[in-house]
């Protein structure tokens, strides 16, 4: 599995942005990261989330620690995945 790491591209799988794409800005602790879509790309808001609640792709930018959105997107568009990350993943719902 990737690590989570700062750059590393992932998915939503919990809430109401299940599906969509984001990517790690800040990790704040061992259970906490900062990550953003960025909004106007993939519709994800810049927030604080659980990491059981992202999977983590092999996908990685070249970002700096608390990046903004404009640095977040302009490293998007450098690596050529604005069509990769607008594409929404399907999230498979296990039974309890």
């Amino acid at each position: 599995m990737p690590a989570i790491e700062v750059g590393r591209i992932c998915v939503k799988v919990s809430g109401r942005e299940a599906g969509l794409k984001c990517v790690i800005v800040n990790i704040i602790d061992d259970n906490f990261v900062l990550v953003t879509g960025p909004k106007s790309l993939t519709g994800v808001k810049r927030r604080r989330v659980n990491i059981k609640h992202i999977e983590p792709l092999e996908v990685k930018i070249n970002i700096l620690k608390g990046a903004s959105d404009e640095d977040v997107l302009k490293a998007i568009e450098e690596a050529g995945l604005v069509e990769f990350m607008k594409e929404r993943v399907k999230i498979e719902v296990k039974p309890i």
